[in-house]
C-alpha cells in the first residue's frame, strides 16, 4: 500500500526554522536519506504506507512515521523470512518522528532492515519518540554489528547528520542490546556527546524499560533463542538450498546416466534416485533439523552437529529403510562422506542467524570445516569416478 505525500507546509516549515525542505544547499551534501522522503515529490511520487506526514523539529522537518503495521507490511515480513528479498528490504537511513516527540523524547536507535524497523515502530505504540536508522546495508542490528556496519562511526555519522544535538535537549540514545559489539558507547560520547544506554534484547520490552527510569531487568537483558525462534528462521536455510537443488540433481542424474554410447535416461533415473533423496535428507538435517533441534544436539560446533544430523539422515534411508545404492561399497563410501559433510555446510550457514555464537566462534568452525568439506567432495568425486571406470569396464 502506497499514498501520496504531501508536500511540506509553510507552517511546518516555519515551525521547523525555515529548514523544512532537504532541497537547498546546505542539505545537498547530506547522507539523511530519511528526510528525501519528504523532498520535492515529483508528479506520481508515493511514499511508503509507513510515512504519514512531516514533523517538524529544530533541525528540520523529519519524516512521521506510524506505528500499526499495513498488509503491506505484514506481508514484507513473510517474503523477508522466506527469500532474498530481505536484501531488498530496506528503509532510508537518517532521523524519524513517532508520534508527536519533542525536545525531552528518547531517541532509539536501530538497523535499516525493514522489518527490525518494523518492529520496533510497533513495539513503541503509544509513545513518542525520535528513531535513528543507521545504514547496515539491509542487514539486522545482531548480524550488522557482527560485520561492523552497526557500528561505532555509523553511528557518529547519524547523529551528526540529522543535527541531534539541536533536536533534543538531553545527551542519551538507546541502542539495542544486541548492537554492543559493535559500538565502542566511549568513543560515541567522546564524538558527539551522546551517553548511549543499551537497551533491552527484545524491542516490545523497551516501553517497561523505558518506565523503569532506562533499568533492565535480568529478564530483559537475556538473549533467548526458543524453538519457535529458531523454527521461523529455517526458511531463511531451507530456500536458498532448495533453489540450488536443480542444479545437483542435474548432475547426479548425469553422473549415473553418462554411458559411453551416450547418457541414458533410465540408467540415470535408476542408480541416481537414491542420491537425490539422499540429496533432500541431507538439506533436511542441515537447514531444517539441525536449526530447530539446535540445543539438543551434542556438541558446541555447528558444523559438527549438521554432520550428526547428516549421518543420521543417511543412516536412516540406507540403513533403516534399506535404500539400495548401486555400485557396492564404493558408491556407498561415497554416499557417507558427501552428505553428512553437505548437511554440515548447510547448518554452519545457521551461524548468521543465532545468537549461540559469534564472529570468532564461526572464523574457528570455517578453518577447520572448510578443508574437510573440500575432502569429503573430492574424495567422494574420485569414488564415484572409479565406480563409473568400473561400470565401463576400464578398471
Amino acid at each position: 500500500m502506497q499514498q501520496k505525500l504531501t508536500l511540506i507546509t509553510k507552517e511546518q516549515k516555519a515551525a521547523a526554522g525555515g529548514n523544512a525542505s532537504c532541497c537547498g544547499p546546505a542539505a545537498a551534501g547530506s547522507r539523511d536519506l530519511a528526510r528525501d522522503l519528504l523532498c520535492c515529490p515529483q508528479a506520481g511520487t508515493a511514499a511508503p504506507s509507513w510515512v504519514t506526514g512531516a514533523a517538524p523539529s529544530p533541525a528540520g522537518a523529519v519524516p512521521r512515521i506510524s506505528s500499526a503495521w499495513t498488509a503491506a507490511d505484514a506481508w514484507g515480513m513473510v517474503r523477508s523470512r522466506t527469500g532474498a528479498y530481505r536484501m531488498r528490504s530496506t528503509v532510508p537511513p537518517g532521523l524519524y518522528a513517532l508520534g508527536e516527540p519533542g525536545r525531552d523524547s528518547d531517541v532509539l536507535v536501530t538497523a535499516n532492515y525493514k522489518l527490525s524497523f518494523d518492529i520496533l515502530r510497533r513495539e513503541l505504540r503509544g509513545l513518542a519518540a525520535w528513531v535513528l536508522v543507521l545504514d547496515t546495508k539491509g542487514i539486522n542490528v545482531w548480524c550488522a554489528a557482527g560485520k561492523g556496519t552497526f557500528g561505532t562511526d555509523e553511528l557518529v555519522r547519524r547523529i551528526t547528520e540529522a543535527r541531534l544535538s539541536e533536536v533534543v535537549s538531553h545527551r542519551r540514545i538507546i541502542v539495542p542490546q544486541l548492537g554492543a559489539v559493535g559500538v565502542r558507547a566511549g568513543d560515541v560520547q567522546k564524538s558527539t556527546g551522546f551517553r548511549i544506554s543499551f537497551g533491552p534484547v527484545e524491542a516490545r520490552d523497551i516501553p517497561a524499560y523505558i518506565s523503569a527510569g532506562y533499568t533492565k531487568t535480568a529478564a530483559m537483558g537475556t538473549i533467548r533463542f526458543p524453538l519457535l525462534d529458531r523454527l521461523v528462521l529455517t526458511p531463511m536455510e531451507l530456500n536458498p538450498a532448495i533453489k540450488k537443488f536443480p542444479w545437483f540433481a542435474a548432475a547426479v542424474l548425469l553422473i549415473f546416466g553418462l554411458q559411453p554410447t551416450g547418457v541414458l535416461f533410465q540408467e540415470a533415473l535408476r542408480n541416481g534416485l537414491p542420491f537425490l533423496l539422499l540429496g533432500l535428507a541431507a538439506v533436511l538435517s542441515g537447514a531444517f533439523l539441525t536449526p530447530v533441534l539446535l540445543p539438543f544436539v551434542p556438541f558446541r560446533s555447528f558444523a559438527i552437529k549438521g554432520w550428526i544430523t547428516g549421518m543420521l539422515s543417511v543412516l536412516a534411508l540406507h540403513r533403516g529403510a534399506g535404500m539400495h545404492l548401486p555400485g557396492g561399497a564404493v558408491v556407498v563410501a561415497a554416499a557417507y562422506l558427501f552428505f553428512p559433510a553437505m548437511s554440515s555446510y548447510l547448518a554452519l550457514q545457521f551461524t548468521g542467524s543465532t545468537t549461540y555464537t559469534g564472529m570468532t566462534g564461526v572464523k574457528k568452525e570455517l578453518k577447520y570445516a572448510v578443508p574437510a568439506y573440500l575432502g569429503a567432495a573430492g574424495l567422494s568425486a574420485v569414488l564415484l569416478l572409479v565406480f563409473k571406470l568400473k561400470e565401463w569396464r576400464l578398471v
